[in-house]
């Protein structure tokens, strides 16, 4: 885990993935991210250098209790997805990342300040992973780095 960031700049994307804090945590101590329960798609979406945090809305899949917090991120790695075994038995794809030391931050603290959280975003969430602005990521990177 780091606390270095490379900063915000136009040749990056900053996306927000949606996934349980128990699949998180595995995730953090295993340095690599998955999406969508291994698919590979949207791991394509990112590039290396890319900015990922991590929303939870429950704390395990899929009766967990609700979370609504962010729950790590990082930088992506210039690595391609590679499959990998999940405990079901099943192949998945992850990306390899450089976690952040983070502090889990729920979102309603910040949600007044997100461009994202205007309108109806409850439906970007259930897509997995959407793309969301610089200035978000990096407001989302300062409270869950408290910097």
């Amino acid at each position: 885990m780091t606390n270095a960031t490379p900063g915000i700049s136009a040749d990056r994307r900053y996306w927000v993935g949606t996934v349980s804090r128990e699949h998180v945590l595995i995730g953090v101590e295993g340095g690599f991210a998955m999406m969508n329960h291994g698919k590979l798609a949207p791991l394509l979406r990112l590039s290396p250098g890319d900015g990922l945090v991590y929303y939870s809305p429950k704390t395990a899949w899929p009766d967990g209790a609700p979370l609504k917090a962010f729950t790590a991120i990082g930088w992506l790695r210039d690595s391609e997805p590679y499959p990998a075994q999940m405990p079901t038995g099943q192949t998945g794809y992850r990306r390899d990342i450089d976690w952040m030391a983070a502090t889990e931050t729920p979102i309603q603290s910040l949600s007044h300040g997100l461009e994202f959280t205007r309108g109806n975003w409850g439906m970007l969430a259930r897509r997995g992973l959407f793309e969301i602005s610089g200035a978000d990521f990096e407001t989302i990177r300062a409270a869950m780095t408290k910097d």
